[in-house]
């Protein structure tokens, strides 16, 4: 098992390339299986999590070919029964529910595992398969769906927190070969919902509204192959501009969509940090003392749930006093304890976070919980004194793409080393 060892202090400058979009490519590569006929790839990032998946893409018969970035799936014949050994490792998994109903009719799929930053069920994902006219049944730790024929409905995907990306792109996945209509309310806006629709619409499908809380999808027979390019990933976009606004002289951030991080930017600047936008690109920079701030993580386009741990590491060395409000997963605070190891003042009030801005923080030996909540200890890693040492940083390797490799092209003193 690997950890993150990093010496404090030193200024990050220059520019990185962002990678493709954890988020856009694991659905993606799960609606390969809605066609026979091979679908290619391009900037599938290098990820534990899209391993975890090309696996069970293999499992269930389709065929992988990669080569650097680029994936070919050919999904000629496939099985519809994916066990707990392959879906054990990624909650994600649960994305092949849809087109294995889709196309075979049924399916069965582990349940995802538990998650530390709380609870996550499917019952969103499950009532829009009932919906569409699948029987759906959970017995033995296992979701099984089935349906002579799927038929388009009306079905509303709004939660207790809001919409849900992952139940969107199941629904969507499982309609676009129903027969009729299927209008879904209350649907994500999420850019990586639209990236999905994008590429059904490349397949053949016919899906009008993505982007909107309202989607209509007219059922086809059939979907063919399709070429597509997996949209930057925004959540490493925004925390390599909030590592800029922890310790940068001038941090570039490249491959990046403007409007998909906009909170993230609207955020830093009304921080103090000065923003510049050039074409693909946004740079960050100090811009005198930074001021603290009050921010809610909301749906898109409001501030992400994914990274509200990287600002609870900027704003804890930021004069004054900061408040963050979890609005997404209440629990999604166990960041904190680590960064009160390094000298962080952060009190926990139910689903909001009072920081109190330090001087300065101080390198300590931190343990990984989950994955954004890693990013944040190597940030606050960053600005620390001394050596800070991540353990567990598998974390980090399920949704960065060589984190450590990127960060060290800044200036960052950082290694990865064996534990």
């Amino acid at each position: 098992m690997d950890k993150i060892l990093i010496h404090g202090g030193r200024p990050l400058s220059g520019s990185i390339k962002i990678s493709g979009s954890k988020n856009s490519a694991l659905p993606i590569l799960a609606a390969t299986l809605l066609t026979r006929e091979p679908c290619i790839l391009h900037r599938v990032p290098d990820l534990s999590d899209t391993h975890y998946m090309l696996q069970i893409l293999t499992h269930l018969g389709a065929q992988v070919e990669r080569a650097s970035g680029t994936v070919t799936v050919t999904s000629d014949t496939i099985e519809s029964i994916a066990p707990y050994d392959v879906v054990r490792k990624m909650r994600a998994s649960v994305c092949v529910l849809g087109p294995l109903l889709g196309r075979c009719k049924e399916a069965t799929v582990s349940m995802p595992g538990g998650c530390v930053i709380g609870d996550r069920p499917i019952d969103l994902h499950l009532k829009g398969f009932e919906a569409l006219g699948a029987a759906v049944r959970v017995e033995n730790g296992n979701v099984k769906v089935f349906a002579p024929k799927l038929v388009g409905a009306v079905i509303s995907l709004t939660g207790k927190f809001g919409p849900t990306v992952l139940g969107t792109d199941n629904v969507m996945m499982a309609a676009v070969l129903a027969d009729g209509i299927t209008v879904i309310e209350g649907a994500a806006t999420e850019p990586e919902v639209v990236d999905l629709a994008d590429f059904l619409n490349k397949m053949g499908a016919k899906i009008e509204g993505a982007g909107t809380r309202r989607l209509i999808i007219e059922g086809v027979k059939e979907l063919h192959g399709a070429e597509h390019d997996i949209i930057p990933d925004r959540i490493e976009a925004g925390t390599f501009l909030v590592a800029g606004a922890i310790c940068g002289q001038g941090v570039t951030v490249k491959r990046v969509v403007r409007d998909h991080v906009s909170s993230v930017t609207d955020a830093l600047i009304a921080c103090g940090y000065q923003i510049q936008w050039g074409e693909n690109s946004i740079t960050v920079s100090p811009n005198g003392a930074a001021k603290p701030l009050e921010i809610a993580t909301e749906p898109y386009p409001g501030f992400p749930t994914d990274m509200q741990a990287q600002m609870c590491a900027l704003l804890s060395t930021t004069d004054g006093i900061s408040v963050i409000t979890e609005n997404i997963f209440p629990q999604r605070y166990m960041h904190v304890a680590e960064l009160k190891r390094m000298g962080a003042h952060v009190q926990l009030e139910g689903a909001t976070a009072v920081i109190q801005g330090v001087e300065r923080l101080f390198g300590a030996p931190v343990m990984a919980s989950d994955l954004r909540a890693s990013a944040a200890l190597v940030l606050a890693g960053l600005k620390a004194e001394g050596r800070t040492e991540v353990s567990r940083v598998y974390h980090i390797d399920r949704g960065y793409e060589h984190l450590d490799e990127k960060l060290s092209e800044l200036g960052a003193h950082i290694e990865r080393l064996k534990e």
